[in-house]
């Protein structure tokens, strides 16, 4: 079992490595890459250092599985050339994402999509993930006509450098560098780069992903994406509107059985997710399920995961997984 990690050395490729090594996943032969300037740096994998191969180097040795996470351009040059030497490429960014030849998969909603063809496969936005792990059981129950959405991101979304300017910022008023605006003690309601309508790419990355992985263009998707000066896990206020009529039991009842979900909902102890609790987890916890008495067939929830995890390494690593179980790494 070859694995390469490109981006080995970022955050994503490091929790890559880690989500990796506690799942036992059966690799004999590791070839972390990076940029160049990175090359012959050293990783850690189950206690032994990996010298960083450029990414020819990797190639060479012929990789089974390639998990990438080393930013759109990157993939958009280098997936192609790992997918012609026969590797199955599972990708982070946002790169292949709306490709209409290439699947966005969260496992546990539509990891069924997948066939020994696909070459090339895409992990969503850590947001999208943790929503529709939600949604699906719902939808497959109730039929969803609308949802909006409002975001309460990490800054580990945006990378090291960005975590380093909170720390900075905490400690000491430091000019902004990575945002715009200063993120300690603030929130900025503008992730990604503002398009013509007026939302910003992740917003719309939202709303596309959704209708993509969900496979159902009638959903409607609106979303406002917020970065908040958290270190860790993403949190989505989400308001659903379904086509048929819920009790709120019942809607506990079907998540709590819905595979990587877990309900965390008992306000009377105050009890609901936090991103300090979901820090380091794989699942997508859900909570503060209720009614809006605004209007029919109508319910609010709040979602919590680590963005790093199964927003991101977890996702690409149990695409991998599954890839392995169904023998198609195999050239």
């Amino acid at each position: 079992m070859r694995i390469a990690i490109v981006g080995a050395t970022g955050l994503v490729g490091s929790t890559m490595l880690q989500v990796l090594e506690e799942r036992n996943f059966p690799v004999t032969e590791l070839y972390p890459v990076a940029s160049s300037k990175s090359v012959g740096q050293t990783v850690v994998f189950k206690g032994k250092e990996y010298s960083v191969l450029s990414y020819q180097d990797a190639i060479a040795k012929r990789p089974q599985i390639a998990l990438f996470s080393a930013g759109g351009s990157v993939s958009l040059e280098l997936a192609p050339l790992f997918a012609k030497a026969g590797c199955k490429v599972i990708d982070n960014s946002s790169a292949w994402r709306m490709d209409t030849t290439k699947k966005l998969i969260v496992p546990e909603v539509n990891g069924a999509a997948l066939t020994p063809d696909d070459f090339i496969i895409a992990n969503p936005n850590c947001s999208t993930i943790q929503m529709v792990m939600v949604l699906q059981p719902l939808h497959l129950k109730y039929g969803i006509r609308r949802v909006v959405v409002s975001t309460y991101q990490s800054v580990t979304g945006t990378g090291q450098k960005a975590v380093a300017e909170l720390m900075q910022q905490r400690q000491t008023a430091t000019a902004p560098q990575v945002y715009p605006h200063p993120i300690d003690l603030n929130i900025l309601p503008h992730i990604d780069v503002f398009q013509d309508n007026g939302y910003t790419k992740e917003e719309m990355k939202m709303v596309l992903e959704t209708n993509k992985i969900m496979g159902d263009d009638a959903i409607k998707v609106t979303a406002t994406t917020v970065r908040v000066p958290v270190t860790g896990g993403h949190s989505e206020s989400v308001n659903i509107e379904f086509l048929n009529e819920f009790t709120e039991q019942e809607v506990r009842d079907v998540l709590a059985q819905s595979p990587g979900v877990k309900v965390i909902d008992n306000p009377a102890k105050n009890e609901y997710p936090m991103p300090l609790y979901a820090t380091g987890k794989d699942d997508v916890f859900v909570g503060r399920i209720r009614r809006d008495y605004s209007q029919e067939k109508t319910m609010n929830c709040w979602i919590v995961a680590d963005n790093l995890r199964k927003g991101a390494a977890t996702n690409a690593v149990q695409i991998a997984a599954y890839l392995v179980d169904k023998g198609w790494h195999i050239a």
